[in-house]
């Protein structure tokens, strides 16, 4: 498990913004921050799940969604929200985690944050 990113929900719309239909969200992604901060706007009628809606997310790549969500409360399903991505949330000690993993290296695209603060190339 390596940190990814992390989620913060607001109410303040910010440049770049992606809105997600499906989602009744709009997002500014991680790959826009040197840190992997991620910037969550919730439409009123989103159907994500309030704790998703009002409490950070920490995000984590696995090798595999399904077994990392094995036992654990799950808040969202194991979904693709973009091709060749997976992902899924679990409830830890009254936080949303997500989990997330990728088809191919290729589409991590560098965005995975390494200890030091950079971008890590793996």
């Amino acid at each position: 498990m390596k940190y990814h990113h992390l989620g913060i929900p607001t109410t303040e719309e910010r440049p770049g913004e992606v809105f997600l239909e499906e989602f009744g969200m709009s997002v500014v992604g991680f790959e826009n921050s040197a840190y992997g901060v991620e910037w969550l706007r919730f439409e009123p009628d989103s159907p994500l799940p309030e704790l998703v809606k009002t409490v950070a997310h920490v995000a984590f790549v696995v090798d595999d969604v399904e077994k990392a969500i094995e036992g654990k409360e799950v808040l969202i399903e194991p979904n693709s929200p973009s091709p060749g991505v997976m992902v899924a949330f679990i409830v830890e000690n009254g936080a949303p985690i997500e989990f997330l993993s990728f088809e191919s290296e290729s589409h991590l695209l560098n965005k995975t944050m390494d200890g030091s603060g950079g971008h890590n190339e793996e």
